[in-house]
């Protein structure tokens, strides 16, 4: 036998007993070939950007966003765009943002809160009245004012690089032409259904042909397409002080709310002091 033929064959059988071996912890139950079991993820290695979130159509977004030259902020602004769209039942633009952002140039961590303020008018009295002795998880009565979009101008004006409209264009295009729904947020939608389904404007857009989307999919939201699109193009006063907030006022008044356009006009976000502490050598 040649030597060349010996090499390859013994190649094949370290290859085999490699697989073997694979194959030996997979039967012990374990969940991976190397590290601890169950303990860890594999370790992700980039040299130049990283991003993470929970949909992996929101983390591809953020890559290319980078990619085409914008900034992480531009990066975090578009994948949580999509996340409203995607996820829905956590997150988006009817809710409050806060961010830390690590700025390597200057060495200084900074720290956002975008959350909004109770309208002004609901007093304790309401709730007296209503003889509630808590905050109801559903309805026009807990909302306060939406931060995250106001939120999101204030990152972009510090830290942006690529204009608001071509970071919030892939959410927008997903909206509009459809995502695949994945089987965890799907199961979550679905159960949430029949506590939402009355609730004044969820099943119009929520719940196309009476159901909840099933796992695989296409969900659209051509009229949250349109919002962000006149976000993008008008900037944030849009949201707060122009069209948009009309129609929120609206809404609220015509379904029992008591936010109004005058609370969306006062809010502002605040750039904070991030506190810190020291955890077992490192600093969080």
């Amino acid at each position: 036998m040649r030597p060349s033929i010996v090499v390859r064959c013994l190649g094949v059988a370290a290859c085999c007993l490699s697989l073997v071996s694979g194959w030996d912890r997979v039967t012990r139950g374990e969940d991976r070939l190397t590290g601890r079991a169950f303990a860890t993820r594999s370790p992700a290695m980039a040299p130049r950007a990283m991003a993470a979130t929970s949909q992996p159509l929101a983390t591809q977004i953020a890559l290319d966003v980078m990619r085409r030259g914008g900034s992480a902020v531009d990066a975090a602004i578009a994948a949580n765009a999509a996340l409203g769209l995607m996820e829905p039942t956590g997150s988006g633009i009817g809710g409050d943002l806060f961010a830390i952002v690590w700025d390597a140039e200057t060495q200084q961590l900074h720290g956002l809160n975008a959350s909004g303020r109770s309208p002004k008018s609901l007093e304790l009295a309401e709730f007296q009245r209503r003889e509630l002795d808590s905050i109801p998880a559903l309805g026009p009565l807990p909302v306060t004012v939406p931060g995250c979009v106001d939120g999101w101008f204030e990152l972009h004006e510090r830290f942006g690089r690529l204009p608001m409209d071509e970071v919030l264009a892939p959410a927008i295009g997903y909206a509009r032409d459809g995502f695949p729904m994945t089987p965890v947020i799907g199961d979550a939608w679905r159960r949430s259904a029949p506590r939402l389904r009355r609730q004044p404007g969820f099943a119009e857009i929520y719940l196309p042909n009476g159901e909840a989307p099933a796992d695989g999919e296409l969900f659209r939201n051509p009229a949250l397409a349109d919002t962000l699109e006149l976000i993008g193009r008008e900037g944030r006063d849009v949201f707060y002080r122009g069209e948009i907030a009309r129609r929120i006022d609206k809404f609220m008044r015509e379904n029992e709310g008591f936010l109004t356009y005058e609370d969306l006009a006062a809010h502002h976000s605040e750039w904070v002091e991030p506190i810190s502490t020291d955890y077992r050598g490192w600093t969080l």
